[in-house]
Formats: C-alpha cells, structure tokens, sequence
C-alpha cells in the first residue's frame, strides 16, 4: 500500500512539475517577442554590406527580439504585407506611403534624412529674373500674384507624375483654383489635358532619356529660354549651376541672380518608415522607434584614440565609448549608409510628414485609381 501511495506521489509531482518552467530538464525557453522588416531581398549582392541582414541582426541585438525579413518585390508589396500582418514595418516611398495611409490606415514611424538632415525638400515654380512672374513675386504688392501669372506660359516639368516637378504644382494649382482639370476627373491621364488646358500646348513634359528630362532638364528647359516657369525642389538650381567649382556647372547655366524661386507649394516626403497599428501595438511600435533611433549615434571608427591607445570599432555617440569588437557592417551609421542609403532617421508622425504632400496630389484627377493601378493593389 505504501508503495502504491508513493508511485502516485511521484505521478502527481511529474505532472505537475512539467507545466512549470524551471522543473529541471529540457523545457522549452521563453519566447522572444518577433518583429517582421518587409524588404526586397536580392539574391546576391555585390557589396555584402548591402545586405538588409545586417539591419535585422542590428535590431534583434537592441531588442532582444527574433527579427526577420519578409522578402518583397515592390511597393505596393510592402503595402500588402503590412495590410495583412505579413510583416511590421516597412520603408517606402511618398507616394506607396501615401496609399497605405489614405486607403489602409498604415501609419509613419519615422523617416530617413536627405543630405541635409531634413526629412523633405521644398517644391518650387523657378522662373527668370527678367520675366513679369519674377516682377509679381518681388514687388511686395499682395494684389500681383505671381502663380496667376502662370497662365499660359510654357512650363518645364521633370517628367511624367513627378512629384515635384508635376504632382505637387499642379495638384496646388487644382487646388487653389487657377487650374481647372480637363477631362474625366477620376483618369489620371486628364492631367495632360489640364496641363496644357492651363500653360500652353507646347508645354514639356518630357520621356526619360531625352534632354529636358529629370531636375536638370527642368532648368535647363527654363534657362535656354525652351519654356518659361521650371518647377524643381529647392536645391536644383544650385546643385546645377553654383557649385564650389565653376568647371561642374553644366554649360547651359545662367548666372545665379537669373534664377527666381516663387514660393515652395508644398513638401515632398522622404521614404517613411510605415508600420500598421492594428498589427503593431503601441508598446512594441515605441521599443522599435527607440532601436531605429541608437543607429544615429553609431559610427565606425578607425585607430581612434582611447586613454593614450588606437582602437578601430564602433563609437556610440551617447555614451561616448568604442566598441572594439563590432565590424563595420554591424555599425548603425554604417548600415544607415549601406543599407538604407540616408544620413540619419528622425522621428516623425504621418500628419507632419505626409500631410502636406497628400493635401496636393489628392487634387490630381484619377491619381489614387491610378497608384492602385501601379502597386497592384486590390480591394
């Protein structure tokens, strides 16, 4: 009889002791919380660097999370995988981020930073100084407005559905009332129509390849006398024709003074990192914003000078030490640099950051039927 009271002990005890953790044994460890970097993953690259695998070994060692990459093959792929829970976050560009927003809830993170830390660049209509739109803008008279002017002149633009050199000033000038679209309102392809309904028929909007394409083409439309108003973001102009060496400006550039901003419309974004909150609760969404944010304090360091010795490895900048033992490739500058080829990221919400941006385009006829269209999205 004891022998039997005891075996049902043991019993008991065994049961009991395998649904607890830390009975003795092989059980199994505690889950990691996972995070999911929707990415377009290339089967080999030629500076290994690049590899976005750095960036999630990166964000597993600051999480202490099992982070992986959810291969993608566009971006309206990344709008799928993150609408339906396939991964977390996402970096895309303005115009993808813009359809997640407005159609799927998607939400902005943060954002990676142009050349000079800013997370935008301001769109401009740049016209010469000697012409009656330049005279309306810098007489100081509200009654003269210069983008009245704008009517029927030859316009210069970047290309088709550019954002600053098409998107943006034409969906201002639908929106403030100087243009008028021309034809089926939800057909993107009315905007040709408008454009010429509102400058002229011989305004450029130019194929890829040929000479007045992209942002110097624009200038170089407006400053050969081709058209009369260029629209381009803030900096063309004088990454063109006013560099720190005179023999890197291209020939067909005026002097500088010739060269008149009107007011910036609007911002074009920066790629955004995107996340979906439905998928992505707020305590995990602000422990991935704080790992994102420590890649801007990292930067690898060669024979640096520690207490009188030379170290090589990464140096974090908030705690002003050098980790000896890191390589290059594990380095947060480094992989701001190689991997998501930007300077720095910055905390922004999607109001400030997309919002300007969509309260223009949203002008533009047929413009959400036609991104559908382009990232294969469907409902």
């Amino acid at each position: 009889m004891n022998e039997n009271k005891t075996l049902a002990r043991l019993i008991v005890g065994l049961i009991l002791c395998s649904s607890l953790a830390g009975c003795g044994g092989n059980f199994d460890e505690e889950q990691l919380e996972t995070l999911v970097i929707a990415y377009q993953v290339m089967d080999d690259y030629d500076d290994p660097n690049e590899n976005p695998q750095s960036l999630a070994d990166y964000l597993a060692d600051e999480l202490n999370y099992d982070v992986s990459l959810y291969n993608v093959d566009s971006d309206g792929a990344m709008i799928e995988a993150l609408r339906f829970g396939n991964a977390d976050i996402a970096l895309m560009d303005g115009g993808a981020a813009w359809v997640g927003w407005q159609q799927y809830g998607l939400q902005v993170l943060a954002a990676d930073q142009k050349s000079d830390g800013r997370t935008y660049y301001n769109a401009h209509a740049w016209v010469l100084a000697d012409s009656d739109i330049a005279a309306a803008h810098l007489d100081g008279d509200p009654s003269t407005d210069p983008f009245a002017l704008l009517q029927g002149k030859t316009s210069c633009h970047t290309g088709w559905l550019k954002s600053a050199g098409m998107l943006l000033p034409m969906g201002y000038l639908i929106g403030h009332g100087y243009a008028n679209v021309v034809g089926d309102p939800n057909d993107v392809e009315s905007l040709r129509d408008t454009i010429y309904g509102f400058f002229n028929e011989n305004a450029s909007i130019p194929d890829s390849g040929t000479p007045y394409y992209g942002y110097g083409g624009a200038v170089k439309c407006l400053s050969e006398g081709v058209g009369d108003v260029a629209f381009a973001k803030d900096s063309t102009v004088a990454s063109y024709c006013d560099n720190e060496e005179p023999v890197d400006d291209e020939e067909w550039c005026l002097d500088m003074s010739q060269y008149i901003p009107l007011p910036a419309f609007g911002q074009a974004p920066s790629h955004p990192m995107m996340y979906n909150p439905e998928m992505l609760d707020i305590q995990s969404r602000t422990a991935v914003l704080n790992a994102l944010m420590t890649l801007n304090n990292q930067m690898y360091v060669v024979n640096y000078s520690v207490m009188g010795s030379t170290s090589t490895g990464c140096y974090d900048l908030s705690v002003n030490q050098i980790d000896s033992t890191s390589d290059k490739n594990s380095c947060g500058g480094e992989i701001l640099f190689n991997v998501l080829n930007t300077p720095g990221l910055t905390r922004v919400n999607t109001q400030e950051h997309l919002g300007s941006y969509s309260s223009l385009i949203s002008n533009v006829p047929g413009i959400s039927a036609y991104y559908d269209q382009k990232f294969e999205i469907s409902s």
